[in-house]
């Protein structure tokens, strides 16, 4: 596979031998980026993935890449041109990256190879125990490429405690911060408990703190059958302010009738990483003109496999995610794939949900909970 840049706002990368083209366009927001490849494509175009990406220059922006057929891509980025001779031209800046990554590349498996050539059984075991539990092989790697010719790595109490150590320092907690007032979204995909930890957010700003919080609640999901039923069976019983909203101008109307309020939190429709309709209007209400910053939270189940927590988060990281809250630890005993996720992709944790029950089943974010938990499975 072979990339070329086109123009500032855009790349592509072509497929030898397949139907479909990807195509990676950039601007400063997602529904600006999105709206630069239907412009060029049409409206046949499938969202691969949308995300945000900081820069060399430190600037953020958002990289929406989509596929297209072949022949409309050949059709509208490469004119007379053949893929073999467009490929053929790389820029300086493109030879250097190739470089980079090689170097990458060489220095990775010089660190795999010092490893593999510490011959002690308990290494190999303790390493094993902890892929087995999910914990990914590079990153236990690059935890232990510092302790060659250490004694630890022969003993292996000492070093599941140095690991267990190591995995605590890595983890990043958000705290808790009220001091002033916030709108507070929850997104995710369906299923996931939004709703329900909504109500539990609520009920703990309202009523369970040092200082009762005035809340109120704002819901976007206008996809789900009953979404506005449960939220406001919620808001009935706890007599909080509850609107529901189908558009950007309905939800600045909704904001600024409740702007006497210290916490609005906003319930927004439960999707699949793939649908386009749905992130798009989603980056409409993030992107608009609100009165506050919008604190995005992703909420991510304890249960879900590696690569679907990998393709949740890289497909909502474009709204700016301020942190993760994780559902459902009460349906799994095994965290090592969602501890392993956390490490690779160091982003804060604010709640957890761990059961049903509303308002108890919340805990403020908390590494010791999620290492003994970890720790009890790796027993």
């Amino acid at each position: 596979m072979d990339e070329k840049n086109i123009g500032f706002n855009s790349t592509f990368v072509y497929e030898k031998g397949s139907t479909m083209m990807n195509e990676t366009f950039v601007a400063e927001t997602p529904k600006d980026a999105y709206n630069e490849a239907v412009l060029k494509y049409g409206t046949s175009i499938k969202l691969i993935s949308a995300k945000q990406v900081k820069y060399e220059d430190g600037q953020l922006r958002c990289e929406v890449a989509i596929a297209v057929p072949e022949d409309v891509f050949m059709e509208k980025s490469l004119g007379e041109n053949t893929p073999t001779q467009i490929l053929a031209h790389k820029t300086e800046e493109e030879v250097l990256l190739e470089e980079l990554g090689e170097l990458k590349k060489q220095l990775a498996l010089m660190k795999e190879d010092m490893l593999s050539t510490t011959n002690d059984s308990t290494l190999e075991k303790v390493k094993t125990l902890f892929m087995g539990k999910g914990i990914a092989k590079k990153w236990l790697d690059d935890v232990l490429s510092t302790l060659m010719g250490n004694g630890i790595l022969s003993d292996a109490k000492l070093l599941v405690s140095y690991i267990l150590e190591e995995i605590d320092e890595s983890l990043e907690i958000q705290e808790e911060s009220l001091d002033e007032p916030k709108i507070m979204m929850l997104v995710g995909p369906t299923g996931v408990g939004k709703t329900t930890t909504i109500a539990k957010l609520a009920a703990r700003y309202a009523y369970m703190m040092e200082r009762p919080y005035k809340v109120a609640f704002l819901n976007l999901d206008s996809y789900k059958v009953g979404a506005f039923d449960q939220l406001g069976h919620y808001a009935d019983i706890m007599q909080i302010e509850h609107i529901t909203v189908d558009s950007v101008e309905a939800f600045m109307r909704g904001l600024q009738a409740l702007q006497e309020y210290d916490i609005i939190l906003v319930d927004t429709a439960g999707m699949s990483p793939y649908d386009t309709q749905k992130f798009v209007k989603t980056v409409e209400f993030v992107q608009s003109d609100a009165p506050r910053k919008i604190e995005v939270n992703l909420l991510l189940s304890a249960t879900v496999k590696y690569e679907d927590m990998d393709d949740i988060y890289n497909n909502f990281s474009f709204l700016n995610l301020n942190s993760i809250i994780i559902s459902k630890f009460d349906e799994t005993k095994h965290l090592g794939t969602l501890l392993n996720f956390m490490l690779l992709y160091k982003v804060p944790m604010s709640y957890f949900s761990v059961g049903q029950e509303v308002p108890d089943d919340l805990l403020l974010a908390s590494k010791e909970y999620l290492l003994e938990r970890f720790i009890g499975d790796l027993e």
